[in-house]
């Protein structure tokens, strides 16, 4: 290993050390290929990369001889917990025929280091807490450290993946933890530090492990191809030290094994080669694919994702990138100096620059909560593929439409603006459609409606038949529909609207003066469930219609198991008129219900029906026969006028008879 070539002396220095080590022990180098995780794993605290802060604090810790008896190390996975480890034991162990206490300069190997780093030392007792995990195995711990070391300075426990241990383990554990004899030494490595009992953390010196950066981990890759002997082209390394995600574990082995996908020629690798090999997209296919998600252009996005797929490209792994593209963008938007990723080529950073300019905010926010949990849909899918084509005709549906925000702008516009030649048609179409007549409080609860529901059909066929070129007449529809708007050259411009917006336009400048005219109000909006309600379900007590700025008020009670109306009823008089109104519940007796005026009044009818002689002759003649339906004969244009009204009431009548 010391004649491979190096970038410097200093960079090289833990690999010496190792092949020393090797040499001494009389470990023959034919042995058989050892990965290179475990042939450049660090021997000093020089060789860890990334970890300057944690190195500083053990440096002054040696110098000034506070050395804790217990050291907590956390981090992600590969990120160099176990080494750590077995380092900080060398140092604690540190000896040679001039040094003689603990030492945080490991430069020349130690007496005790080979075996330390090699995990055979004696005094070094490593445990794998994965699989011992209970209190047994914590008891040979508790005896063994009342005898002292072998050979070494101190006895030294570590024990990796500590948040495995049961319950029992960690109180047995507590004491000896606390108050260890002086020559014994704990250090701890978890990946879940969170699992690890507070009692315990309060007892150990934690050391959090940082993730390796991008330009570290390209750092520690360039040095291993450099002893190595290999040559790599930049793009291939980047491409390893972002599929790495911070662990130094994940790079060497993702490095492991571009090398050997290359052979003997490793100039030959290439970012192609690379991302079929780690089954990652383009990164300018990426860009491509955004691009095409903003415009909306399904089958193109479609046709995208299926020619990375068939390259080897991985479902779950498109939409990962789709995702750090869209938080990339955003960053760019806030934070400066964001386009300086050196793992973004030059060409990129342009395309990301005017991407981030020429889309919003809110809709990288909702590609992001899309992608998000589109991504967990990919996961759990039994075809992966299908799951993650769906997400992107989600994403691309998505492209044009407005965001909540933009709707709700959409809306207060429409509402502030003044009164148009069309709005005030409407408004007059409308008005003219459910206005009742000046004495209709004075009628019964069946007359309002049938003249309200006549003058709706009056004013419509007029509408229809005498519009003229300079009348723009104004449709609407059901929720989502267009509104048709008539110019004055006789074309037709068609404006979408917002659901909210046709509904809240429907019929503006309503007045009602009786119940029976609020019915015909909640009629003509087609409300069964309220209509049924009211006509079945309460008992007025007062109704007063709003005059100049006091607002409307009904009181009502209700009947016995009749759910509360009273706040659904006041958003929607409100919506409907453009009043205030005020609906309370009373406890006063009120008026019968509706229904039960219209039965009473079936019943009178079958009662005078019974008196008539033509019926009782009929009765006479046909003893089992019924009354089950009286139905008066009236005029042709009266039976017209009141056809709707009488497909209205067909479900209520069908009860009756």
């Amino acid at each position: 290993m010391s004649d491979a070539p190096s970038v410097n002396e200093e960079d090289n220095l833990g690999f010496d050390i190792l092949a020393e080590a090797d040499a001494e022990n009389n470990v023959p180098s034919d042995q058989g290929y050892q990965v290179l995780a475990r042939k450049y794993r660090p021997q000093n605290f020089e060789d860890m990369i990334g970890q300057e802060a944690m190195v500083q604090t053990l440096h002054n810790a040696f110098d000034t001889g506070r050395i804790a008896h217990a050291f907590m190390l956390t981090g992600v996975r590969g990120v160099g917990k176990t080494t750590t480890a077995r380092i900080l034991a060398r140092a604690l162990n540190y000896e040679t025929d001039t040094i003689h206490k603990p030492s945080i300069d490991l430069s020349s190997l130690g007496t005790h280091c080979a075996a330390i780093m090699e995990g055979r030392h004696v005094d070094i007792m490593e445990m794998d807490a994965a699989s011992r995990t209970g209190i047994n195995d914590i008891r040979e711990i508790i005896d063994g450290v009342r005898y002292g070391p072998g050979s070494a300075r101190y006895k030294i426990y570590i024990i990796d993946e500590v948040h495995m241990l049961s319950t029992a383990a960690f109180n047995g554990l507590l004491k000896t933890l606390e108050e260890p004899p002086p020559y014994v030494k704990f250090i701890f490595a978890t990946t879940e530090i969170r699992k690890v009992p507070v009692t315990v953390l309060s007892r150990c010196q934690r050391f959090d492990l940082r993730r390796l950066t991008v330009e570290n981990t390209l750092k520690l890759l360039n040095r291993v191809c450099d002893a190595e002997g290999e040559t790599l082209a930049e793009e291939p390394l980047t491409l390893i030290a972002r599929a790495a995600e911070g662990s130094a574990r994940d790079a060497l082995s993702l490095l492991d094994r571009a090398l050997a996908h290359a052979g003997d020629d490793a100039q030959s690798l290439d970012g192609d080669m690379m991302r079929q090999l780690l089954g990652l997209a383009d990164r300018g296919r990426v860009f491509d694919l955004m691009e095409l998600v903003l415009k909306g252009d399904i089958p193109a996005l479609l046709s995208e994702f299926e020619s990375q797929y068939n390259q080897g490209a991985d479902p779950s792994v498109i939409l990962g990138d789709l995702g750090d593209l869209t938080h990339w963008l955003t960053r760019l938007k806030f934070v400066e100096g964001a386009d300086k990723d050196v793992t973004i080529s030059g060409e990129q950073r342009r395309r990301g620059r005017d991407l981030s300019d020429s889309v919003s905010m809110r809709v990288l926010a909702r590609n992001w909560q899309v992608l998000l949990k589109g991504s967990q849909e990919v996961l759990m899918s039994v075809n992966p593929k299908a799951a993650a084509e769906m997400v992107l005709i989600r994403l691309g549906h998505l492209a044009d439409m407005p965001t909540a925000d933009e709707l709700i702008q959409q809306y207060e516009k429409a509402s502030s603006a003044p009164a148009s030649a069309t709005s005030n048609a409407s408004a007059a179409s409308g008005a003219s459609s459910v206005a009742p007549p000046s004495n209709s409080h004075q009628q019964s609860s069946s007359q309002p409606i049938s003249q309200t529901s006549s003058q709706t059909s009056s004013q419509t066929s007029s509408q229809t038949s005498t519009g003229s070129a300079d009348t723009s007449p104004v449709t609407s529809g059901p929720a989502g529909a267009m509104t048709m708007q008539s110019n004055s050259t006789g074309d037709t411009a068609t404006a979408p609207q917002p659901v909210f917006q046709a509904q809240a336009e429907a019929v503006p400048g309503i007045r009602l003066e009786s119940f029976a005219d609020l019915i015909a109000l909640v009629q003509q909006n087609r409300d069964v469930a309220l209509k049924h309600a009211l006509e079945s379900g309460v008992h007025l007590v007062s109704f007063l219609p709003p005059r100049g700025d006091q607002s409307g008020r009904v009181e009502l009670r209700l009947a016995e198991g009749q759910e509360n109306i009273a706040q659904d009823l006041t958003k929607k008089l409100r919506l409907w008129t453009s009043q205030q109104w005020i609906v309370s519940l009373s406890r006063e007796a009120g008026a019968p219900t509706l229904k039960s005026v219209k039965l009473d009044a079936l019943e009178q009818r079958q009662l005078e029906a019974r008196q008539d002689p033509l019926v009782q002759a009929a009765l006479k003649s046909f003893p089992d026969a019924e009354i089950v339906a009286i139905t008066d004969i009236l005029a042709p244009a009266t039976v017209d006028a009141t056809a709707d009204i009488s497909d209205e009431f067909s479900d209520s009548d069908s009860e009756l008879d």
